[in-house]
């Protein structure tokens, strides 16, 4: 039983969720500067992709900084023998584990077979998870899941992963039908911690993380003393607030989010220049820019800029 890292964090301890084209990169190089969680995930990429003739197109998914260690990268995909390849590529880029998405909900993605498909295929799932160990080395290999399909339902799902021995499992207290529309289901946490307890010994016990609905660390830790869990994730919290994960910052002043929201500019450009839209990075603009007099404006304004250097101009602007 391979737990790698997993084993030597706090307890409880913190991690960023991944977030396809908002936890790039740039974003996460921004977080740890401002408040580093305890672990990092990339966004979720297909293992179809780098392992196909087009693999150069994607691995600026899997760009990292030496800062944001130690940091996980998480795939997708349905086919074992990819994950094996995958999970080597994954080794030899340096990274600390390796986290297969058996959770993301969208229609597009699950159709392939992958994701929160996999609910419903969970002997696929367990192989998917030994193909991966096998090819990971010596990185551990993690899951993220939810609690069922249509319904809640989640015994028989977590006990044929837990075979596979998992070195981590996190889990989004949802099902693949309730996407984010409803409260997470904290209140089955401990039930969950509970189970896995009881279905492994200390030795192959994953490390178990909740996942949804918590926007700071006071109530992650609040969630996590409550379900005896050992982490939490948090995923929405991070929208333009990168001092989420930092416990000695309580107000973040406006100059604070304008710097913070340069920085953040320059270094996508830095890194994805000619690779990814600029317009990617205007999703970001309106978490930075809000609650304050004349925020409206600036954001209209920031929403006309077509480069960094244009951003650069107006928020310099804003800090004469």
């Amino acid at each position: 039983m391979n737990h790698g890292f997993w084993k030597n964090l706090p307890r409880p301890f913190f991690a960023l969720a991944p977030m396809y084209d908002v936890t790039d990169a740039a974003f996460r190089k921004i977080i740890a500067k401002y408040g580093k969680p305890h672990v990092f995930y990339t966004e979720f990429t297909s293992t179809d992709g780098l392992m196909s003739a087009g693999r150069e197109k994607l691995l600026h998914h899997l760009k990292f900084s030496e800062i944001e260690h130690p940091i996980v990268a998480q795939v997708f995909g349905a086919n074992p023998e990819k994950y094996k390849q995958t999970a080597k590529l994954i080794n030899e880029l340096g990274f600390d584990g390796l986290d297969i998405n058996m959770g993301c909900p969208d229609k597009n993605i699950i159709k392939g077979g992958s994701c929160a498909a996999l609910y419903n295929n969970p002997s696929l799932a367990k192989e998917i998870i030994l193909a991966s160990q096998e090819g990971a080395g010596n990185i551990p290999v993690s899951i993220k899941i939810r609690i069922g399909d249509a319904k809640i339902d989640w015994e028989n799902w977590i006990a044929t992963l837990l075979e596979a021995t998992p070195a981590a499992i996190a889990i989004h207290l949802r099902t693949r039908k309730e996407m984010s529309k409803v409260p997470a289901h904290w209140e089955l946490m401990p039930e969950i911690v509970k189970f896995i307890e009881s279905q492994t010994t200390p030795e192959t016990k994953p490390i178990i993380m909740g996942n949804g609905d918590v926007i700071n660390l006071v109530e992650a830790k609040e969630k996590a003393l409550a379900s005896n869990c050992d982490g939490v994730m948090m995923g929405r919290g991070i929208f333009g607030n990168p001092w989420l994960f930092n416990e000695t910052k309580v107000d973040v002043s406006r100059e604070e989010k304008l710097q913070a929201l340069l920085e953040h500019v320059q270094i996508y450009d830095e890194i994805f220049h000619g690779v990814k839209p600029f317009d990617i990075m205007k999703r970001h603009f309106k978490a930075y820019i809000h609650g304050f007099d004349g925020a409206n404006e600036l954001r209209t304004e920031l929403y006309e800029c077509k480069t960094a250097e244009e951003v650069k101009t107006v928020i310099e602007s804003q800090l004469d």
